[in-house]
């Protein structure tokens, strides 16, 4: 395959290939010209990295040899499969060469992943989108759904993962699979390995950090690290320990299952095992899912959603249906009440805001924030000021000066 300028490369591509095929992949990427790239926050890499748009979508390009492109694709495509929160694999272009005929890097082509934010942007901004202590909860969860999935990752960092808004708190993705290996199942000793590579390296980006910007960005870049392994440990055990209780204390295994669904997991099958004086229960880590809120909403309302997100539009749902019963005199449906609240609520208080502000925020991240504002403002009030009054309070006070997180521009650390 060839182009206009006689260089050669061959492309392996899901999206639009005729777009991709108009780059030049007969060069470098440290010389593509400027006004073929958009300018992207991202973390510190091993690896030359840039981001084109191309109709309308934003991509990542990241040079590797050639076996770790290909190798790091399958990976990608693997982990979607396994509704493992990372990057999209969208392609490999490889066997590249010059006008001349000398040999270049593969170059493997991801979708950025809209409203996410590198650990630098959150740590260095003088105001943190959420929580410090969500960054450790979201590392610590997604360590617990790559070793659930039987991913070892190999070198987890800071700089190989973003994050994302998710209703006051953070989730995080893996962006970096280039050292990752896939198994069935991880060993004891094959998740420690892991956990402990990446205490190391968060306490050393930590520190790298700090010095870059001449302040501490966190109190302890080791009892940081500490939280993350303490984090997943406590959700690794309450995902997959067994539980023994007495055969008539039955309420045990409904306990254990709410508590996995207020986690944001499912169970598709328990395994109950008695011997007559007690009953053992064991949950399979194959069969615990991730997303039982988002899974519900997507059911009722067709919304997409983190999974903090799902779970306070549910709760929101929930008082719209309350309301309607009481209103109505009659029990209203799950399914009714969802499409009334999705057309007389949600849909109607994204719309108020301004077209031009709505990237600045996800919509059920808005929809969050904008909840959250009403409170402020009632509290404040004394009484409710409504959904109406507190939408322009929201947009005034809150997003208009916020910094737009849809596309990948570029933004300095106080920008977050």
């Amino acid at each position: 395959m060839a182009t206009a300028n006689h260089t050669h490369f061959r492309l392996l591509a899901r999206a639009d290939q005729q777009a991709f095929l108009e780059l030049p992949w007969g060069l470098p990427l440290e010389e593509w010209a400027d006004d073929l790239l958009v300018q992207a926050k991202r973390g510190i890499g091993r690896h030359v990295v840039r981001f084109v748009q191309l109709n309308g979508a934003f991509y990542a390009l990241k040079e590797l040899p050639p076996p770790l492109a290909d190798r790091e694709y399958r990976l990608l495509g693997e982990l979607a499969q396994r509704a493992v929160p990372a990057v999209e694999g969208i392609g490999v272009a490889s066997e590249r060469k010059t006008a001349h005929g000398e040999e270049l890097p593969d170059i493997l082509i991801t979708r950025y992943l809209e409203y996410s934010l590198p650990y630098r942007l959150i740590l260095g901004a003088a105001v943190l989108p959420a929580p410090e202590a969500s960054i450790r909860a979201a590392l610590g969860e997604l360590f617990v759904r790559l070793h659930l999935a039987g991913f070892f990752w190999g070198d987890c960092s800071l700089s190989n993962a973003l994050f994302r808004r998710d209703a006051g708190a953070l989730s995080a993705y893996l962006v970096d699979a280039e050292t990752g290996q896939l198994e069935e199942r991880l060993s004891d000793g094959q998740r420690n390995h892991d956990l402990s590579i990446a205490e190391e390296n968060l306490v050393g980006e930590l520190y790298d950090l700090s010095a870059e910007l001449g302040r501490d960005v966190v109190d302890d870049p080791v009892a940081f690290a500490e939280d993350v392994r303490a984090s997943y440990d406590q959700l690794w055990s309450e995902l997959t320990e067994d539980e023994v209780f007495a055969p008539e204390d039955s309420s045990k295994l409904e306990q254990r299952l709410n508590r996995l669904n207020a986690l944001g997991f499912d169970v598709e099958e328990v395994e109950l095992v008695s011997d007559g004086s007690e009953v053992r229960l064991r949950l399979q880590s194959k069969v615990v899912e991730p997303g039982h809120h988002r899974r519900r909403l997507l059911r009722l309302t067709g919304l997409d959603a983190q999974e903090n997100q799902a779970r306070r539009l549910l709760n929101d749902l929930t008082t719209y249906r309350t309301q309607l019963n009481r209103t109505t005199k009659a029990p209203v449906s799950d399914a009714a009440a969802a499409g009334r609240w999705l057309s007389e609520v949600f849909e109607p208080t994204v719309a108020a805001v301004p077209v031009e502000l709505q990237p600045k925020r996800a919509a059920a991240e808005l929809f969050h924030e904008l909840l959250e504002h009403r409170w402020f403002l009632s509290e404040r009030a004394g009484k409710d000021v409504g959904l109406p009054a507190a939408t322009a309070s929201y947009v005034d006070q809150v997003l208009r000066p916020a910094a737009d997180e849809k596309a990948p521009l570029l933004g300095s650390l106080d920008d977050a």
